[in-house]
């Protein structure tokens, strides 16, 4: 009933054609963003076609040593794409056309499965859900992050309130002055958790380079230009997504970030339905950090959930 193959990259203009159009897609699943780290991984991505049309996409990469398919290990969120046209019955027989190929033509003994959570969605497109219930799937991590809707925002509540005199020292800048946010962030990252960045400024600059448009940098800045702060977004087609947040410690002792974020998010964010801080967790989702998400919820954000499961073969 379905035709599926490995992609390959003479499909890759295919490939991000579907992925723009689908209901779930985000341009993380385009090939410029998911191949920057393609020598991380194993690809395993599949593409699932019904009489020769295109139906569905599969971001997928492989552990052969542990025999473990991921979908998709370097991305936050995988899963099935799909289109506007498949409902849930062909989407079942999809789901059961994947596992039977990877059955059949990998060493995978585990598929770890990880939905894009629904505020990404274009329209609704959560079938994958469902066959996973219908496949005894096990949910195995839940992370809880922090979403705004913009639409209907709820008010900020103990966040710290610069006075005129303090804002009138402050500048908000726009612009891809990466190396000088890089560099808090890393110390930041360095001094609090003994941790880097997921991304170095030589791959966000890259990721910047291919999808101007959807990576964005906001920087705060004193009277002399010295930069205080500042948080990078990936915009969506819905939703604005907090990739990274970070500030000096003169930052934090005059309170920069929040008004960074109630500018943002009150005068830089028309269009977007939602603006979603990431996840608080930690041991997915086994430990919850209560300061990191009371400080998100301060801003009027409420939980939504990243899932995880995982199926045997």
């Amino acid at each position: 009933m379905f035709n599926i193959i490995r992609y390959n990259s003479s499909r890759k203009e295919q490939w991000d054609a579907f992925v723009k159009e689908s209901r779930n897609g985000t341009f993380l699943f385009m090939r410029d963003y998911m191949d920057y780290h393609a020598h991380r991984f194993t690809d395993y991505s599949l593409m699932i076609y019904e009489n020769e049309e295109l139906c569905a996409l599969f971001p997928a990469n492989i552990n052969a040593e542990l025999q473990i398919l991921y979908s998709h290990q370097g991305l936050t969120y995988g899963g099935l794409l799909l289109n506007d046209t498949t409902g849930a019955e062909k989407i079942l027989n999809i789901f059961d056309a994947i596992i039977k190929f990877f059955k059949e033509e990998s060493c995978a003994k585990k598929i770890i499965y990880k939905p894009i959570p629904h505020i990404y969605h274009r329209y609704p497109c959560e079938e994958d859900l469902y066959a996973l219930f219908r496949n005894d799937a096990k949910l195995t991590e839940r992370k809880i992050s922090t979403t705004i809707k913009l639409s209907n925002a709820l008010p900020f509540k103990g966040r710290r309130k610069l006075t005129s005199a303090a804002k009138s020292r402050l500048n908000i800048v726009k612009d891809n002055n990466f190396e000088a946010f890089w560099e808090i962030l890393t110390n930041r990252l360095m001094s609090k958790h003994q941790a880097t960045p997921v991304h170095s400024l030589q791959e966000i600059e890259l990721l910047h380079s291919l999808f101007p448009e959807n990576i964005k940098l906001f920087r705060i800045t004193d009277n002399t230009g010295n930069t205080l702060g500042g948080y990078l977004v990936y915009q969506m087609k819905n939703v604005a997504h907090l990739q990274y947040t970070a500030t000096t410690d003169e930052g934090r002792r005059i309170g920069v970030l929040d008004y960074l974020f109630e500018q943002i998010i009150k005068e830089h964010l028309n269009g977007f339905e939602y603006f979603d801080f990431g996840i608080s967790t930690e041991q997915g989702g086994r430990f919850l950090n209560t300061g990191l998400i009371a400080q998100k919820e301060g801003f009027g954000g409420r939980g939504t959930i990243y899932d995880t499961y995982e199926l045997e073969l």
